[in-house]
C-alpha cells in the first residue's frame, strides 16, 4: 500500500525530532489511536509500548477526557491569562496542591515540560535575588539525568552521555556531579557541593529514574541525602517529575517513596493523559513568599501565550478524575507484575546487562546496539511499536493495556532480543 497523500506531500517541509533528516527512516503515517493501540494508514495496529512518551496513562481516546475536552471547547477553548482567569485552571491549582504533600501549594502552569523546568529553575535563581543573595547563579544536576531540548535545560542535562554535548562551551556551564549513591558517593557529592555552595542556586534531579537519559533508577535514600544537602547549604531542590508523576512508579508522585518535599515540582506529560500540552511548576509557600511584594520589580516576570489553556485544564481535571477512584494502582500493579514475568527471560540472554521493573516501567539494558534502526525494525515486525534510547529497551505502557497486548509487548523483546547478532 502506497503512503498517505499527506505524507508524502508533507514529509519534505516537516522537520522531526531527535533524527538525522537526510537518512532516517520514513515516519510511519498513524490515522487513529485505541486503548494501547496505533493504527496505521495501511490498517496495521502496533500495540505501543511507550504511550506516547509517557503521556497516555489511561490508555488512548478515553471517553471521560474526550466528553471534558469536547464541553470546553464549546463554552471557551482558551483565553489569555494575563490579567484574566477561569475555573478550569482555578480548580486544577487548587487539586494539584492538594494531592502533592507538604506546602506544595502554588501552581504556575505553562505548556511543555521543558519550559516547566525553565521555570522552575527561574524561580530559583530569582528567590535568591529577591532575597539580596548575590552570587548564586549555577545549578548542581546529574550525569544521567535530562530535563528538556530548550536552552537552560540543556544545561542541566547530562552534559557527555546526553543529547546536547555539541553545546558543551557554548552554553552556562553547570556543576555535575553523581548520584550520592552511596558513602563515598555521597561524600564526594559534599566535597563539590561545598567547594560550589556560594554559586549554587539549587539542585536538579528527576526522582528515583532518569528517564531519557537511561531509565536509571536509584533508590529513595538518594532523594533524602538531597534534601538534607540542599537544606545544609541553602539551596532549593528542584524535583523533576515530568516523567515519574502522575503513578508511573507505582505512587501518585515518585517523592512520595522518599518521604520529602521539594521546594519546587516540575509536571507534565500524563498531566493531561496525553491529550493536550500542558505542565506546571509548582513551588512552596516560602519559595512563593520570596516574589510576595508591593515592589513589581520583584514579581516572577513570566507568562506562556498559551499559559492555563483552559481546553488543557479541562484535559487535565479528567484526568485526576480517573486518578482519583484510585483504579490505577491496581492498573500499575498488574502492569509492573506483568513486565516483570514477561522480561524476567532476557536476563539470561547473552548481551544482556541488566533486567529492571519499577511500577509501570520495564528496562532491559543491553551491552551495546549497533544498528538502532534495525532494532527498531525488528520490533515493528512483531507488531509493537518500541523505540530503544541508544543501549536501552524500554516499555512504558499505558495503565490500562489489557493483559494480551502487554504479553505481546514482553514476548516481542524476548523474541527481538534472543537474535541480535551478538558476535564482536
Amino acid at each position: 500500500m502506497s503512503d498517505p497523500a499527506w505524507l508524502v506531500e508533507g514529509r519534505p517541509h516537516l522537520w522531526r525530532p531527535y533524527c538525522q533528516m537526510k537518512t532516517a527512516n520514513p515516519a510511519l503515517p498513524v490515522v487513529a489511536t485505541r486503548g494501547s493501540r496505533l493504527v496505521l494508514a495501511d490498517g496495521r495496529e502496533l500495540v505501543d509500548g511507550l504511550a506516547s512518551w509517557w503521556t497516555a496513562c489511561h490508555g488512548y481516546n478515553h471517553p471521560h477526557i474526550a466528553a471534558a475536552v469536547r464541553d470546553q471547547l464549546e463554552r471557551m477553548p482558551h483565553v489569555m491569562f494575563g490579567g484574566l482567569s477561569h475555573e478550569p485552571a482555578n480548580r486544577l491549582a487548587t487539586r494539584l496542591a492538594k494531592l502533592l504533600p507538604g506546602d506544595l501549594d502554588h501552581v504556575f502552569l505553562a505548556e511543555s515540560g521543558s519550559v516547566s523546568v525553565e521555570i522552575a529553575m527561574k524561580m530559583a535563581l530569582q528567590f535568591h535575588i529577591n532575597r539580596g543573595v548575590t552570587g548564586r547563579t549555577r545549578f548542581l544536576a546529574f550525569r544521567g539525568g535530562y530535563h528538556g531540548d530548550t536552552l537552560a535545560t540543556m544545561t542541566v542535562c547530562d552534559p557527555d552521555e546526553g543529547m546536547h554535548s555539541l553545546f558543551t562551551g557554548v552554553m552556562p556551564q553547570q556543576v555535575i556531579g553523581d548520584l550520592p549513591r552511596d558513602g563515598e558517593s555521597t561524600a564526594a557529592l559534599e566535597m563539590l557541593v561545598a567547594a560550589h555552595a556560594r554559586e549554587l542556586a539549587a539542585i536538579v534531579v528527576e526522582p528515583l529514574v532518569q528517564g531519557a537519559g537511561g531509565m536509571l533508577f536509584h533508590p529513595p535514600e538518594v532523594l533524602r541525602t538531597l534534601r538534607r544537602i540542599a537544606d545544609e547549604n541553602g539551596l532549593l531542590l528542584i524535583l523533576d517529575e515530568i516523567f515519574t508523576g502522575f503513578g508511573r512508579t507505582g505512587t501518585m508522585f515518585a517523592m512520595e517513596q522518599a518521604g520529602i518535599v521539594p521546594d519546587v515540582v516540575t509536571l507534565s506529560k500524563a498531566l493531561t493523559g496525553g491529550t493536550m500540552p500542558l505542565s506546571a511548576a509548582v513551588a512552596r509557600r516560602h519559595v512563593f513568599d520570596a516574589f510576595w511584594s508591593e515592589d513589581a520589580g520583584v514579581a516572577l516576570m513570566h507568562g506562556p501565550t498559551y499559559m492555563a489553556h483552559a481546553l488543557a485544564c479541562a484535559a487535565a481535571n479528567a484526568s485526576l478524575d480517573l486518578f482519583e477512584d484510585g483504579g490505577w494502582k491496581a492498573d500499575v500493579t498488574r502492569v509492573s507484575a506483568g513486565l516483570e514475568a514477561g522480561l524476567r527471560p532476557c536476563r539470561a540472554m547473552p548481551g544482556v546487562v541488566d533486567v529492571r521493573v519499577l511500577g509501570a516501567i520495564g528496562v532491559v539494558e543491553l551491552e551495546r546496539v549497533d544498528d538502532l534502526e534495525a532494532l527498531r525494525k525488528a520490533f515493528l515486525a512483531h507488531g509493537v511499536w518500541v523505540r530503544p534510547l541508544g543501549r536501552v529497551v524500554y516499555l512504558t505502557p499505558s495503565f490500562t493495556i489489557p493483559d494480551g497486548d502487554l504479553a505481546a509487548l514482553t514476548a516481542a523483546v524476548r523474541a527481538v532480543l534472543s537474535v541480535r547478532d551478538h558476535s564482536g
